[in-house]
């Protein structure tokens, strides 16, 4: 008690000296978008000392007024891309998880394409579908065998087993899942495209390529980039809003 209370009183005597918070990691934070500034520059400053033609490296400052210029093809190309990839997303991951909870539920069940969107949604679900659906059976059966045994000795249904206990044990191996999937998906979409499209960031890069307009090829993977960036941004802020609990404790 008396260590309690002289620690207290340290903290209230006048010319004593406040605990100081730990000072904010600003370069830790900047840190990133320094090292991509740097590269950026180092980029320019190369390609216009060696005199590069623009279809075997464009400049960045090429490929930002080809952002400009070409800001309509790009959106008109970017939407399908966005769509096939979003739905192929939601497509995977729903199987992914269905099919994880019927391997959990059935010890017996554990032991096409065209050249419409419906095959780059196909391409991209799949490409979702593995990944999530061995992080949801790892989560499924990550249950704690104490709280488990609890629910049991408590006589919980099978349903509430699941639901109170299983489900939120998964979800942050799900989100893990999740935001890979949320960039694969992408991937998926385009390589769907490359396939056979006339119309989405995949097609957009094939034209680009046979065309030799190296600046538009940088600026649609520039803008493929930036959806998949967005893409797990999103995901991640729904984890941060949904799993408010460290893996391993109780909900």
């Amino acid at each position: 008690m008396a260590n309690i209370t002289s620690v207290e009183s340290a903290r209230t005597l006048p010319g004593t000296a406040a605990p100081t918070r730990p000072p904010r990691a600003w370069p830790q934070t900047l840190a990133p978008f320094i090292a991509a500034g740097a590269l950026l520059a180092a980029w320019q400053f190369l390609a216009v000392a060696f005199s590069l033609p623009v279809y075997i490296a464009p400049t960045p400052v090429q490929v930002a007024r080809t952002l400009v210029t070409e800001l309509p093809t790009l959106l008109r190309n970017f939407l399908p891309t966005a769509v096939e990839s979003f739905v192929g997303f939601l497509i995977g991951n729903a199987i992914a998880i269905l099919v994880a909870v019927v391997f959990v539920h059935s010890r017996r069940l554990e032991a096409i394409f065209g050249l419409g969107m419906t095959s780059k949604v196909v391409i991209a679900a799949f490409i979702c579908f593995f990944p999530t659906l061995a992080n949801m059976v790892r989560g499924l059966t990550s249950v704690n065998p104490q709280s488990l045994e609890l629910m049991r000795v408590l006589s919980a249904s099978r349903a509430e087993v699941f639901w109170k206990l299983r489900v939120p044990s998964s979800l942050p191996f799900l989100f893990s899942a999740l935001k890979i999937a949320s960039t694969t998906s992408v991937l998926g979409a385009i390589v769907g495209e490359w396939i056979g499209a006339d119309l989405g960031l995949g097609a957009l890069i094939i034209d680009a390529t046979h065309n030799f307009r190296s600046s538009l090829l940088y600026a649609t993977v520039f803008v493929a980039s930036g959806w998949a960036v967005v893409f797990f941004a999103v995901v991640s802020f729904a984890e941060r809003r949904i799993v408010t609990w460290k893996p391993g404790e109780t909900h």
